[in-house]
């Protein structure tokens, strides 16, 4: 290693994981995957070893027969038509044709196999794309503006910086054995499309006048993420210059690296530091490692549109646009990714971007081929102008495929956005989100109706239900949703919030949105709304 692991002076701080990554550095199976396991399969990989297959950014398949979930890191969200047409032909070839859009703006797929990640990794490099530490202890793939370059929201073009992010840290022995998970969020744009307050590192758009002269920068925010115990990021005073956006992120992950925890796994992310220490003691040492720092100036973030896109709008460049097309609970496939692909050569500029609402963005899109793109036949499923409850609904993996998952997610995500879509007629999106483990990759926190599985046992044998939680939102006075008292069976959980939306819609003030809706009247209403439906 080139730095000092300063971390192993105590063993006894150490959990049993942290032994196995010193034994063997993550980034190193990747090696082992292709020249042995590809060769001599899936019953020769120890224990071990499985664990480390995250650092190649793949995970076993439930239920552990061989099979296995792999997740591509798209920086920023942004790929080109080759590098779509190279992930479809992966997914035919390997996967059953499947591919998800992730909450991270990744790719996603299922059912491969050992014997055949060799050559998917070769198809990924060809076309510059790799699975590599988009899972594992180690910096993952970073989010962004979905529109960088394109946006009349934007301070600055960030696709360079992401890149060069990315570029440090990908393969990075330096920062390949991080206390846990590690993602960072960079975007310019003023509606804080890349979830700033919910990842571990986050740049947002910020100027300040230095020398008498207004300069385009950003804020730093640390310590957010969700799981089990959810945290808000912590904003730091400090101003960041473009060209320091590097040198920030290399001195923040340093200090996770070096005093983050590794004595409990499940207290293990940046967010319990940030917590312990404060943002003023961080701030100290990060200015320790990277040098003096101007103070922080004024954001430039006005509000949250939860990244969501839908529909046809113009681009910063007169006669361009951009149509916002909806992933149905973020599931699509390799026949639908090669229409996209040819749409985007045919009409657009030759990119297809991912969001963190798990859609899909098409770009560059002349005004006189609006009609001909709205035309295309796979926008009659992606559509750009969907139901509404179906456009505001994520789901994250489910048990169908995720061994942590207790419950399935996403067939059942897709039935009560259905249901609600026939039941209820509201001029109001409301965000649903269910996920099936505390993990939250489904981001359920920051949702206006959360919902995460549980099962529940009963005289009558086992079954599927959710906790319901109310009020979630980031931007200004971010704030999780809360969770209410008493668990709905999964095939019941639509009619109860059928019953919610139904409430607000009879009881909401002009313009009020749920989650305003939510902090005026309380949780009250919703929790006997929640009793009176289980004692129905």
């Amino acid at each position: 290693m080139a730095y000092e692991p300063v971390w192993t002076a105590d063993p006894s701080k150490l959990n049993k994981f942290e032994f196995v990554k010193l034994e063997k550095d993550g980034l190193d199976v990747i090696r082992t995957i292709i020249e042995k396991y590809a060769v001599e399969g899936y019953d020769s990989i120890p224990p071990d070893d499985m664990s480390r297959f995250k650092w190649a950014g793949v995970y076993e398949q439930k239920p552990k027969d061989g099979h296995f979930m792999m997740r591509v890191r798209i920086n920023g969200g942004i790929m080109t038509t080759a590098q779509a047409r190279g992930l479809a032909e992966i997914a035919k070839r390997y996967g059953r044709g499947l591919m998800d859009v992730t909450t991270r703006q990744a790719i996603q797929f299922h059912w491969l196999r050992v014997e055949h990640l060799p050559d998917i990794f070769k198809r990924l490099e060809d076309v510059g794309l790799y699975s590599y530490e988009a899972c594992g202890d180690c910096p993952r793939t970073i989010v962004g503006n979905p529109l960088a370059g394109i946006d009349r929201n934007e301070l600055l073009d960030t696709t360079d910086i992401v890149e060069q992010v990315n570029d440090y840290f990908l393969m990075n022995r330096d920062f390949s054995n991080l206390p846990r998970k590690y993602k960072m969020s960079i975007s310019a744009n003023i509606y804080n499309n890349a979830h700033a307050e919910i990842n571990d590192l986050a740049f947002t758009p910020a100027t300040k006048i230095i020398d008498g002269v207004e300069t385009i920068g950003f804020h730093v925010w640390v310590g957010g993420g969700l799981s089990v115990k959810p945290h808000l990021a912590k904003q730091l005073d400090i101003f960041v210059r473009p060209e320091e956006v590097l040198k920030v992120a290399i001195g923040v992950t340093t200090i996770f690296r070096d005093y983050g925890y590794r004595e409990k796994r499940h207290h293990a992310r940046l967010k319990f530091l940030v917590a312990d220490w404060g943002p003023e003691k961080f701030k100290e040492k990060l200015i320790e490692l990277i040098g003096e720092m101007p103070s922080s100036g004024e954001s430039k973030i006005i509000g949250w549109q939860a990244a969501y896109f839908d529909g046809v709008h113009p681009q910063k460049e007169d006669g361009l646009n951009y149509i916002g097309l909806n992933v149905p609970i973020g599931r699509s496939n390799a026949d639908e990714f090669l229409q996209l692909a040819d749409i985007a050569d045919k009409y657009g500029d030759g990119k297809i971007r991912t969001t963190m609402s798990q859609n899909i963005i098409l770009s560059g899109i002349p005004d006189d081929q609006i009609d001909n793109v709205l035309n295309e036949q796979v926008l009659k499923r992606l559509s750009p102008f969907p139901k509404h409850f179906m456009s505001r609904t994520v789901s994250c993996t489910g048990n169908e495929f995720c061994n942590l998952a207790v419950v399935e997610t996403k067939e059942r995500a897709r039935l009560v956005a259905e249901y609600l879509d026939e039941h209820v007629e509201l001029d109001e999106k409301i965000r649903i989100h269910m996920i099936g483990c505390p993990n939250a990759c489904g981001q359920k926190h920051i949702a206006d109706i959360g919902l995460q599985g549980a099962l529940v046992r009963t005289p009558e044998g086992t079954f599927d239900a959710f906790d319901i939680a109310v009020g979630g939102t980031l931007g200004e006075n971010a704030k999780f949703n809360q969770t209410l008292k008493g668990r709905v069976k999964g095939e019941i959980v639509a009619q109860l919030l059928e019953q919610f939306v139904l409430y607000y819609k009879d009881h909401r003030e002009p313009g009020e949105s749920f989650h305003q809706f939510v902090n005026r009247v309380g949780t009250e209403p919703f929790q006997q709304k929640l009793s009176d439906f289980l004692a129905s």
